[in-house]
């Protein structure tokens, strides 16, 4: 699992409740010990990072550790900056009429399902595709699957949404065809030779029209290098963090077989909250035997997977120091 914190960009999820945030602060924190420029970061809206850590975080990476940032994304900053874009784009080709009503849309857009998570993944897109990154690691404290598998999806919903986006304008017929054109196939960049006039698909659009294409393309082609950055063994790994008991295990094999089926890179599990060897009493005796059932049935159902484990601590989580401790187990552990 040490090859784990040497890749550029590392999921960690889970269901809820499992340790997730604690384990991505603690790996941060042994990435950093070992010299990396890690950044963690939550996109949790229930944010628990700060806490874990016992900092403020904020929208903007924070020094908590020499080689070590962390930030906590806003969702709701993220969904009013994203309709701002959307609404200046907007502007650039919809008749002053049709203003007033398409604002109203942005504003109920705010509450609709779906919104905030659009916004999260353009944020998150533009972050992990970044050419001039400053950190060697970027640690994702989120539950991934389904944020996953709708990011590897975007491109190519973005076709139904766009032809809808311009029902209205006369050049919706040709744009359509030329942004189909260039929509690539998976897993593959698109070409564009805007420089070439004699070879640009656009060049037929008025210059109005041709802006927003641009503008459009410009956002595919941000989804297709991001899909093709999780998509890559050697750049991304997942990290599934579990606890011996039922409901985790079932979500964990169902997230598991999910990204396995679209060929996105699992790593492996880890086992948390394990009642260490030395714990007695009869109520721990129990809950052991129990234990060794679950423990038993992740090796059955995830045997294909390295399934490291860590053990439940006689305290809460909360603080460097304890992280720091954190980072000694997960070191044991192998990673």
């Amino acid at each position: 699992m040490k090859e784990l914190l040497e890749k550029r960009l590392l999921w960690v999820g889970g269901k809820g409740g499992v340790g997730k945030t604690t384990v991505s602060a603690a790996l941060a924190v042994l990435a950093a010990r070992r010299g990396q420029r890690v950044l963690v970061v939550s996109t949790d809206p229930a944010h628990s990072l700060g806490d874990v850590f016992d900092r403020e975080l904020g929208d903007v990476p924070r020094r908590l550790l020499p080689g070590l940032e962390a930030m906590e994304i806003d969702p709701d900053a993220e969904v009013e900056s994203y309709l701002t874009r959307v609404t200046q784009q907007m502007r650039r080709y919809a008749a002053p009429e049709m203003m007033k009503e398409l604002e109203r849309q942005m504003r109920l857009t705010r509450q609709s399902p779906g919104t905030q998570e659009a916004a999260l993944l353009e944020r998150l897109s533009r972050l992990i595709t970044a050419e001039d990154s400053d950190h060697d690691l970027i640690i994702i404290d989120t539950a991934p699957t389904g944020h996953t598998l709708r990011l590897l999806s975007l491109p190519e919903a973005m076709v139904a949404w766009t032809d809808g986006l311009l029902a209205h304008s006369r050049k919706s017929e040709e744009l359509g065809k030329v942004l189909s054109h260039l929509t690539p196939k998976r897993g593959r960049d698109v070409a564009t030779p805007f420089d070439d006039p004699q070879e640009d698909p656009l060049s037929d659009l008025d210059e109005r029209t041709r802006d927003v294409a641009r503008t459009l393309i410009e956002r595919r082609r941000l989804f297709h290098r991001a899909r093709r950055c999780i998509e890559d063994a050697g750049q991304t790994g997942f990290l599934f963090v579990l606890t011996p008991e039922r409901l985790p295990i079932l979500e964990t094999v169902r997230a598991v077989a999910a990204l396995e089926e679209v060929q996105i890179p699992v790593a492996g599990t880890l086992v948390n909250r394990v009642i260490p060897a030395q714990a007695d009493g009869d109520f721990l005796s129990a809950r052991r035997e129990q234990e060794a059932r679950y423990l038993e049935r992740i090796d059955t159902e995830l045997g294909h997977l390295p399934r490291p484990r860590l053990p439940w601590l006689p305290t809460d989580v909360q603080g460097l120091e304890i992280l720091e401790s954190l980072a000694d187990y997960l070191e044991d552990a192998g990673f």
